[in-house]
This record gives C-alpha cells, structure tokens and sequence, in this order.
C-alpha cells in the first residue's frame, strides 16, 4: 500500500495549499485473497483497455488493478499522469530502500523532476523504458504477460506493461517505490516513509505541469 499512501499524501498536500490545479485521484485496491473465483495461472485476464492478459504469477495481481485505473485515468485527457506502486522487489534490489525508481519517455518531466529531486532532497533516480525487453513482456495466448519469465529486469519490465495502457496523456510517469523506513532516522521514525511526493509536490507547484 506504499503507493496508494503516498499518492493521498500528495493529494492532500495539493488541497491543503490550494493549489490551482484540476487533480484528480484514483486508488485502486482489491483484497488480495483466496476464494473460488480467484484467478490462476494460466487464466487470461480481458482488461478494461481490452488488452488481454496472460496470468503467469498470482502474486502480480498489483499491476492488473493498476493498469485497469491508468487506463481509466488515460480516457480524459491529462496533462500529467502519474502512479505510484510498491510494485516490484526489483526495484529494490536495483536501486535500494532510499532511492525510488521512475519512468517516464518524456524528457521535460524527467528534466524537472530530477531537478525537483535535487532542490528539495528527495532522491529518485529515473530507469529506462528500454525498447529491447518488449519482448519480455509478450504472452504466448494473450497480448500481454503479468510476469515475464526469468525474472530479470522486473522493474523494467513491470514499467513497460503499466505503459501499454498509457495512450493519450501528454505526459506519464510511474514510480516504483519502496515507501517503507527500516529504521530510525534524525528525520523520520521506522515505518511507512513518503517517498517522491516532496519533489513531485515542488514540481506541481512550480507551474511547470
């Protein structure tokens, strides 16, 4: 839920300064849970963008909702589109607890927001949609597999599969943060942590999307 949190901890910071901007919010979540109807692999899932989806791992159910809400969020059109995910242990390992992942193939945001990041201390770190693990992503039966086999890049790959569903805003970025301390900091106690919404916060602020 680290995403989910942190996407109402900015919202809130928006309202709270009133900030004139046309923001509008969307937090999917489902329980995640065993029951007669739940969905196995080997299941193929219709998303609301009509891509097809092959199930190869249970435990990707967060991309599936995920995907569903940004292709709901992406029938308006959006200036700026963004998500937020405990997504991927992946990103983790690559990158560590304290340096948040983000994609985006849009060079202004990227620009801003890295220099959003470094004004107000908020590390992130921006990883490449990289065109060469499309393929990764490709499902035997379906358009599109929820975990690609061999686990590499899974970050990226988990990224490129939230991009399928991203058509029409001018500008998208998703962030695949850990949102958790595991331990005591001068600044912040153990426990859930905001990650990225300093800078993203700075960034709305500024005017500049």
């Amino acid at each position: 839920m680290g995403g989910a949190a942190n996407v109402m901890g900015l919202a809130l910071m928006i309202m709270d300064a009133k900030l004139k901007v046309d923001l509008r919010v969307l937090v999917p979540v489902v329980e995640n849970s065993i029951s007669a109807n739940a969905f196995r692999p080997g299941d193929i899932y219709r998303s609301r963008k009509g891509l097809t989806v092959q199930i190869d791992n249970t435990d990707a159910e967060g991309r599936l909702i995920l995907a569903d809400a940004l292709a709901y969020a992406d029938e308006e059109e959006t200036d700026l589109l963004i998500d937020m995910a405990t997504l991927t242990g992946a990103a983790r390992v690559a990158l560590g607890p304290d340096l948040p992942p983000f994609y985006t193939d849009d060079e202004d945001p990227a620009h801003d927001l890295t220099e959003a990041s470094l004004t107000v201390d908020d590390p992130l770190w921006r990883m490449p949609l990289y065109k060469g693990y499309e393929k990764d992503i490709s499902a035997r039966i379906a358009d599109l597999t929820n975990a690609p086999a061999g686990g590499m890049a899974g970050s990226i790959t988990a990224a490129l599969f939230l991009k399928r569903f991203v058509t029409n805003a001018k500008s998208w970025v998703h962030f695949d943060i850990f949102g958790w301390a595991q331990a005591e900091r001068p600044h912040s106690p153990l426990g859930g942590e905001a990650q990225a919404i300093r800078a993203l916060y700075h960034l709305i602020a500024s005017g500049k999307k």
